[in-house]
């Protein structure tokens, strides 16, 4: 149709329009082609990277288990491409179970490559029982190491149910099924078996903790009264090796491990996730802002922050 047919295109507004979601549209493929373009540059190192690296597992937050992780750990013993790991640690701990499987896949890893550990503010209970399982271990002068042990714990809601008026009734196969339960307190006889669920657990940890950093039981036992030591305190007591941080690391790999030095060091846990094409288009954005990000966007600041309790 020409302009003639089209009545609107005699228009000057129309045709401004027009031109300009015209250049709006190859804006757009523009930077959705940028996009993609920093994506695939950053991303495609970490998915298929060239030569040995060294990998970096990074375990925070409380400790569960994980059949990825453990996955992963087997996907790295495999790799030949992997000369070695540093597990960065900043942790209070996590459930006896999860300590038990992250120190069993550091352990299996450790047989097939150099695993060396690093704890930065906090390597406590279950992160120190995975902190041990490693061919050695830093930490900072002031991080916060140790609280060998395991307890259990109960709330006793029985008070508040009886000022509400509330009373709870059950039938149980046993007389320690289903206990304790939070509308009574810890009888006798439920006290009794808890103590012996704690001792079980803490027994094995002490025994890790004995075999992993060569002390003997008493030497342990004096360690592992629940007390948490600063990185100082900690090489006194043999509970980890120097201080230091990524940089001791990597030295002692290469000094004592013959890794070759200035591998590239790939962070490979938590995994990192292929963004969307929005992420990706924002993160150009950003790129192109430098540094600093999206104005008025801080990226740093007060924080909150919870008083751990580790189990």
């Amino acid at each position: 149709m020409s302009p003639q047919d089209d009545p609107y295109e005699t228009i000057p507004v129309t045709r401004a329009l027009r031109r300009s979601r015209g250049r709006w549209r190859i804006f757009a493929f523009v930077v959705l082609a940028i996009a993609v373009v920093v994506g695939l540059a950053r991303f495609s190192p970490l998915m298929n990277p060239a030569g040995d690296v060294i990998a970096r597992v990074t375990i925070s937050g409380t400790i569960l288990t994980d059949a990825e992780r453990t996955a992963l750990f087997e996907e790295l013993a495999e790799d030949d491409t992997v000369a070695a790991v540093i597990v960065a640690i900043n942790s209070p701990g996590g459930t006896t179970a999860g300590g038990e499987e992250l120190y069993a896949s550091l352990r299996a890893l450790a047989e097939q490559k150099p695993v060396v550990s690093t704890i930065g503010e906090l390597g406590a209970s279950a992160a120190y029982m995975a902190a041990i399982a490693t061919d050695r271990i830093y930490a900072r002068n002031l991080s916060i190491v140790g609280s060998i042990g395991v307890y259990y714990q109960h709330v006793d809601a029985s008070g508040l149910f009886e000022t509400l008026g509330v009373d709870l009734d059950k039938v149980a196969s046993g007389p320690l099924k289903g206990k304790p339960d939070f509308d009574e307190p810890i009888s006798p006889e439920v006290r009794d078996s808890l103590v012996d669920l704690v001792d079980s657990s803490y027994q094995y940890f002490v025994d890790l903790v004995a075999e992993r950093r060569g002390l003997s039981r008493p030497q342990t036992l004096a360690l592992a009264d629940g007390r948490i030591l600063s990185g100082v305190m900690a090489i006194e007591a043999g509970l980890i090796d120097e201080a230091g941080g990524q940089s001791e690391a990597l030295a002692w790999l290469q000094t004592e491990r013959f890794v070759e030095p200035d591998l590239d060091i790939v962070s490979v846990w938590p995994r990192q996730r292929a963004p969307g094409w929005i992420d990706l288009v924002l993160g150009a954005f950003s790129g192109a802002l430098g540094d600093g990000g999206w104005p008025g966007l801080p990226l740093d600041g007060l924080v909150s922050l919870w008083h751990p309790q580790a189990r």
